[in-house]
């Protein structure tokens, strides 16, 4: 990428941070960005949501245990490349959550957020989507991530279910 386009993505992304964590300045919006964000740390959310479904859907146990080890899969990978890459946090606002870490791509709650949505959507959980989508605004809402970590958490989520889908299936390798 250029230095000029990679400047203006830059910006975009600072620009999209500043207005979504300026609606966190709302109570009622600081405090369910606050909630959401807490729920989907370390995928805890997406990983209690698929043990029940295991526990409660005992025709698909092995679904929803094979759905919720590739939600738990696209957070250690996102994790790993978190590592490698060493992006900062934003630090042109002032975050509404503590971090567990100080690098903030890929978004590792936007990679288990849409891990579980299209693996749990496969098993015809319908809030799954919106409830991932609204996990991954939070991010943005409490300061912590750059709109461009979100999108690469989503799409590394999104890979990593859509590979395993046969798998989850129980039809042998992904």
């Amino acid at each position: 990428m250029d230095d000029l386009h990679d400047t203006h993505h830059r910006g975009l992304d600072h620009r999209i941070v500043t207005v979504l964590r300026a609606r966190g300045s709302d109570p009622r919006v600081a405090g369910a960005a606050r909630a959401l964000s807490w729920a989907g740390e370390h995928g805890a959310l997406w990983l209690a949501a698929g043990l029940a479904g295991a526990a409660l859907d005992g025709p698909r146990r092995s679904a929803w245990l094979r759905g919720t080890a590739l939600t738990a899969g696209a957070h250690l990978v996102s994790m790993g490349v978190k590592r490698v890459v060493r992006r900062p946090r934003p630090a042109h606002v002032v975050p509404l959550v503590r971090t567990a870490g100080r690098h903030s791509f890929p978004s590792s709650h936007a990679a288990s957020a849409t891990a579980a949505a299209v693996a749990f959507s496969a098993l015809g959980v319908t809030a799954a989507a919106p409830l991932a989508a609204a996990v991954c605004v939070s991010r943005l809402v409490v300061g912590v991530h750059y709109p461009s970590d979100v999108a690469a958490g989503a799409a590394l989520g999104a890979l990593t279910a859509r590979l395993g889908a046969r798998w989850m299936r129980g039809g042998g390798r992904g």
